[in-house]
């Protein structure tokens, strides 16, 4: 979504050849292949993880960190932190991206003579940006606060809203984006 903004703004005359079908494939397809392989690793991790609690988790989510928690191995929790460090710079280089597309999305809007095509930029970017914070904090939020304030209600809100809510919203944003453009192409 972000590159689509990109191109959107700062390329508009190329968005056809930049973002044809063609290239979503493949956008599509890295990211499907990226998840699946990485959720493959951690499945395949977690399987092998003897487990000295019982097998209940008190989560909604079957969560990575409370399986560790039920796990007596030391070796299954060791290679679970080594994916979890490519994960996380998996997810920093993505990251990276998103905030380098933003602020060049952000110089072309302030560049734009108009305040009208400015509010009409901004209006396309904000609903992602929303979307992506939401995202981000929870998950950081989730990821990285002590496991001594752990507690079950909190936790299951806070899954809820980086698992559920982000992609329930994303259909909505595209349709706003695309009545936008069905606008820009009428007038």
């Amino acid at each position: 979504m972000c590159y689509d903004r990109y191109v959107a703004i700062c390329k508009p005359l190329h968005y056809g050849t930049l973002l044809g079908s063609r290239a979503c494939a493949h956008m599509a397809a890295a990211a499907w292949a990226t998840g699946f392989l990485s959720s493959l690793l951690h499945t395949a991790n977690t399987f092998s993880l003897p487990l000295c609690q019982g097998n209940a988790l008190g989560q909604f989510f079957c969560e990575i960190p409370h399986i560790l928690k039920l796990s007596c191995s030391h070796s299954g929790y060791l290679t679970e932190i080594g994916l979890i460090v490519v994960s996380v710079c998996l997810v920093f280089g993505c990251f990276v991206f998103i905030v380098f597309s933003y602020v060049q999305i952000f110089r072309a809007v302030l560049r734009i003579p108009s305040q009208q095509g400015q509010h009409k930029a901004f209006s396309m970017c904000l609903p992602h940006l929303a979307v992506l914070s939401l995202f981000v904090s929870a998950t950081a939020f989730s990821n990285l606060k002590p496991p001594s304030i752990s507690s079950r209600s909190p936790d299951l809100v806070v899954s809820v809203l980086y698992m559920v809510v982000p992609p329930a919203l994303n259909p909505f944003i595209y349709s706003l984006r695309n009545q936008e453009l069905k606008e820009a192409i009428r007038k």
